[in-house]
């Protein structure tokens, strides 16, 4: 199987299935010197294991990750860091009864028709467990941009049809409520949504925004390596997502130019702009402004109401799904959206140190 490497740079390929012994992933291209260790690693994926919360599957996981290579003294080597997650809880019998047929919503059916056979324990590598790999990676990028002036805010905006009220964001929310929402009374609707979705055995979908501050101008390229573009891909490659929104996203169809231009200013001796509907980037390049992008995740596809499917002989049947699933992705997939955002922007602040020979001349004339 291909396609588990991303990134050209700090580049990551992440390995493990749901029900296997265990997941992780091999991050080459980090520099030397970074201090890290496991509990810098584990901050972030204790944001995403499951058994948190009642609106959270009940597999209950430790996640515990360790660092096998590419760390001495608590810092970076340069070499690859090999991270592990290993898996504890595993309830492989809870899918026996799906062996045979494809569960709708899922990969199950696309996954065997690519390789003719599949892992139906869970969806193998097509299963939300995966994004551990991408989390620990992301971790280590996110660690690496904080050296550099910048950070990712991260959280839930919308669950369902209850959405956030920006004029009563609290920051300290988003760890605190179990939907991941800056606003408690959103929060406590929401809850009470997904209470009623458990009822009818239902899910729900909603809608995570990501903010990036210190992100300096620059960054990206004009063509098919845009910066907006690269977000994109690395957000639409997290199962669940549906939809990619930068700056204000579909809203700027219904504008006019002179409404959604953003008009530049100098401020202090500095270039910056009135407004950010863009979004922080402007032809596929980093305008030096906050980046703000939002990701659109469907509803969990593994509900408990009989549904309508066929097996793997084509026969029209009905299942109904047992096991332990989540009511809604939103509040665990905040992490993973923040990991993906970390490893691309890690990748262009590198890639970016060739962009001119200015800089090369800066960087090896250092100490002559």
């Amino acid at each position: 199987m291909s396609g588990s490497t991303f990134n050209t740079f700090f580049k990551i390929t992440t390995w493990g299935e749901s029900h296997g012994k265990a997941l992780g992933v091999v991050i080459d291209g980090c520099p030397a010197g970074l201090s890290l260790n496991e509990e810098d690693i584990q901050i972030y994926l204790n944001r995403r294991k499951p058994g948190q919360s009642k609106i959270s599957t009940p597999r209950k996981e430790d996640d515990a990750v360790e660092i096998l290579s590419g760390t001495f003294e608590g810092r970076t080597t340069g070499t690859p860091i090999s991270l592990i997650v290993r898996n504890t809880s595993q309830r492989s019998h809870d899918y026996s009864e799906i062996a045979s047929c494809y569960r709708p919503g899922h990969a199950d059916y696309t996954f065997d028709q690519k390789y003719g056979f599949r892992d139906y324990r869970g969806g193998g590598r097509s299963s939300g467990r995966e994004t551990i790999g991408r989390v620990a990676a992301g971790a280590v990028a996110a660690k690496l941009l904080k050296e550099l002036g910048i950070e990712i805010l991260t959280y839930a905006k919308a669950i369902g049809p209850v959405a956030v009220n920006m004029n009563a964001f609290n920051r300290e929310a988003i760890l605190s409520t179990p939907t991941c929402m800056p606003d408690y009374e959103a929060s406590r609707k929401a809850e009470e949504y997904l209470a009623q979705c458990m009822q009818d055995m239902d899910s729900a979908g909603g809608v995570i925004e990501c903010r990036i501050h210190g992100v300096p101008a620059g960054l990206g390229d004009p063509v098919f390596e845009k910066l907006d573009a690269n977000l994109a891909k690395s957000i639409l490659s997290i199962g669940a997502v549906k939809a990619f929104e930068i700056g204000d996203g579909c809203m700027a169809s219904t504008a006019n130019g002179s409404s959604n231009n953003d008009a530049f200013m100098s401020e202090h001796g500095r270039i910056t702009k009135k407004t950010n509907h863009a979004g922080g980037i402007l032809g596929g390049i980093s305008d030096g402004s906050e980046i703000v992008l939002r990701a659109y995740v469907k509803p969990t596809p593994s509900i408990f109401s009989e549904q309508e499917t066929v097996n793997t002989e084509g026969e029209n049947i009905r299942i109904q799904i047992k096991g332990r699933h989540d009511p809604v992705i939103v509040p665990r997939a905040v992490v993973v959206v923040e990991a993906m955002a970390a490893l691309t922007l890690a990748d262009a602040m590198i890639g970016n140190m060739s962009s001119r020979v200015s800089y090369l001349k800066d960087f090896y004339s250092r100490g002559q």
